[in-house]
């Protein structure tokens, strides 16, 4: 007779469990993370500055790695143009790692590719981080349901879980905007649905200087990572949400302080306020994340002498905000 093997609550609270090792700590676990962003966003640039700090072993911006092999597949490069990545890193040749392996050859998944990791893997031990780049240029299977994408990064995954390394599967974004830019990666939600971890690199104006790191999963804490192209292609961490706020945070607040100079209080609804909001800010708030997005930001806006109580009236939905303090017109965010 099958039965399940359960554990009580009781035994699981006193049960050691070794946590989730990270390759770079806070944001990447081991485990399988999607790695998106629009065309020519920098994300092989990226990608290859990664494979290179955690084979030296050296940080990415202020995140500690753990180093190890790396395995790169740029399937949508040449020999010429890493070679051009490599020497723009690299003061002199010798610096380059090598632990570090680059691979141009496209391998198919169904058995080619799932094979020659394991081969990869099998002569070099101490491989933690393998980057694939791109999906599309791995799949041969061009349809796009939920099933077809969940088995797809299921294998992947299950790859990475036994081997114990990171596996970043690099992805295309859609066009269209989205309140949540997550929904903008490629395919079906069953692609979110198997990774551990997302990561998407995204831009206000395609071509800037200027990029967010948007960070979510089940080993890490959802963050967002503001970053400045250097002159050498390679981001420069501006901030981080979980100390201070990012761009986009404190532009909502500083028009959200706009928005009240000449109100002591002022009572509104969703609809009104993410038009006003998105006006002032330049950036795209729905009816669903201006509420979201207040709670969230509460604790700044108060320190602006600005308090939110958001309730329901009859059903409807209703924001109001009162200035607190004669100072909530200061744009100075904390």
């Amino acid at each position: 007779m099958k039965i399940f093997n359960t554990i009580t609550a009781a035994e699981l609270s006193v049960k050691e469990i070794p946590r989730t090792p990270f390759v770079v700590e806070e944001i990447l676990p081991r485990g399988l993370t999607i790695f998106g962003g629009l065309g020519k966003v920098g994300k092989s640039w990226f990608s290859f500055w990664l494979a290179m700090q955690v084979a030296k072993g050296e940080p990415v911006w202020k995140f500690k790695t753990t180093k190890g092999t790396t395995l790169y597949l740029a399937f949508e490069d040449s020999e010429e143009r890493l070679q051009e990545r490599l020497f723009t890193l690299s003061d002199e040749l010798e610096q380059a790692p090598a632990n570090a392996h680059l691979c141009i050859e496209i391998s198919k998944m169904g058995g080619e590719l799932e094979s020659r990791i394991r081969n990869f893997f099998s002569d070099h031990p101490d491989t933690n981080l393998i980057i694939i780049d791109t999906l599309q240029k791995v799949r041969g299977n061009t349809e796009s349901n939920y099933i077809t994408d969940y088995d797809d990064l299921t294998t992947l995954k299950n790859l990475a879980d036994e081997f114990k390394i990171a596996i970043v599967l690099v992805h295309h974004l859609r066009k269209q905007k989205d309140s949540d830019i997550f929904n903008q990666i490629t395919g079906s939600t069953g692609l979110q649905g198997a990774a551990d971890t997302m990561i998407v690199l995204g831009q206000s104006k395609r071509g800037d200087d200027f990029a967010t790191f948007h960070l979510v999963g089940r080993d890490v804490k959802s963050r967002e990572l503001e970053l400045e192209r250097g002159e050498d292609n390679i981001w420069i961490l501006v901030s981080d949400s979980l100390h201070e706020l990012n761009l986009k945070d404190k532009n909502f607040v500083d028009a959200i302080c706009t928005l009240m100079v000449d109100k002591s209080v002022w009572v509104t609804n969703p609809t009104e306020l993410s038009t006003l909001a998105s006006e002032h800010s330049g950036d795209f708030y729905s009816n669903k994340m201006i509420t979201k997005t207040l709670r969230r930001l509460s604790k700044p806006l108060a320190a602006l002498g600005i308090d939110c109580n958001i309730r329901k009236s009859n059903g409807y939905r209703i924001i109001e905000l009162t200035k607190v303090s004669g100072e909530s017109g200061d744009k100075n965010s904390p």
